[in-house]
């Protein structure tokens, strides 16, 4: 096995590599003044498995070097070829919400599919979509989260208290929780636009001497983590611990949110990010060993759903 980073994912690719004892490379890539890129694969490849590893965050810039180095890759003699991308991007867009809008998750899933062998991701935005099954037709497998957030909670929390700001996080929440041994509830939500969030406590339930703690899988803008970092704190509710798997957001977000009463943020290291506590590598590293050696089977898409029709 070889290791070949993608642009952005030289620290997943080394950490890859210690994991799987290996070697590992970076993907070189060339701009050209007309706007097209060149790549090339310095390492070898030929009977071997080639896996490209960087998470698809800002995905426009990512992918097609991507496409590129796996179509390189198999050219070259490489006897498979996997992508390790802990975050996996056009999950959200998961139906048509206005008449004539692409479902992107579905087209991303084409593209990627048409190219790989299999794919290792962390916690994909499943909403509608209840499996990468539904719509990858190469191997997949999800490397949860929920069992290092778990872990770092029991290490770093004394008595917390699972808050997801929406309802859409209660799956990620509930698992945490159980897993932490906490109580948790879910926040009810009114999204009025991409920065415009209001959040209000769905019941009367407190947990009084426990420590609050936010918990979502992706934060991008992080109005809705802003949003209820602040009304926990003026419900009295103690100052939060805000934590997120996919860390999208900017340093201004992170300032904000300190600003707005958190008492630390942090997140897992599937983007690279100055918040990252939480390393998946090692988990990542298992689900290649699995994957490469055959263990998953490879997946058909279903129909169209219902959403979609």
């Amino acid at each position: 096995m070889v290791v070949i980073a993608l642009p952005g994912g030289a620290p997943l690719a080394a950490a890859l590599a210690r994991s799987l004892r290996c070697g590992w490379s970076e993907l070189a890539l060339h701009h050209y003044p007309d706007g097209e890129t060149g790549v090339r694969i310095d390492a070898a490849v030929e009977g071997c498995c080639a896996l490209l590893a960087g998470s698809l965050d800002q995905p426009d810039a990512k992918t097609l070097p991507l496409i590129f180095a796996a179509d390189a890759a198999r050219e070259l003699g490489a006897s498979q070829v996997g992508l390790v991308a802990p975050y996996l991007a056009y999950m959200r867009q998961d139906k048509r919400f206005h008449p004539g809008e692409a479902v992107t998750s579905r087209s991303y899933a084409r593209l990627l599919s048409a190219s790989l062998d299999f794919l290792v991701t962390v916690d994909p935005h499943l909403h509608r979509v209840h499996s990468l099954g539904e719509i990858y037709s190469l191997r997949t497998q999800v490397v949860p989260a929920a069992p290092l957030i778990a872990r770092w909670l029991r290490g770093h929390v004394a008595s917390p208290w699972l808050i997801g700001p929406d309802a859409e996080s209660a799956q990620w929440v509930a698992e945490v929780a159980g897993l932490a041994g906490a109580p948790w509830t879910v926040l009810r939500k009114t999204r009025r636009g991409d920065r415009d969030v209001g959040v209000r406590l769905a019941s009367r339930e407190r947990w009084p001497g426990r420590v609050p703690v936010l918990l979502d899988d992706i934060v991008s803008t992080g109005e809705t983590m802003l949003a209820a970092t602040r009304l926990l704190v003026k419900a009295g509710l103690g100052a939060p611990v805000c934590i997120t798997v996919h860390a999208l957001f900017d340093g201004e977000t992170q300032r904000r949110l300190l600003e707005g009463g958190a008492s630390r943020v942090l997140s897992c290291d599937t983007i690279a990010h100055p918040s990252n506590a939480i390393r998946m590598a090692p988990l990542l590293a298992r689900a290649v060993r699995q994957l490469s050696a055959g263990k998953a089977p490879r997946l058909k898409p279903t129909g169209k759903p219902k959403e979609i029709a």
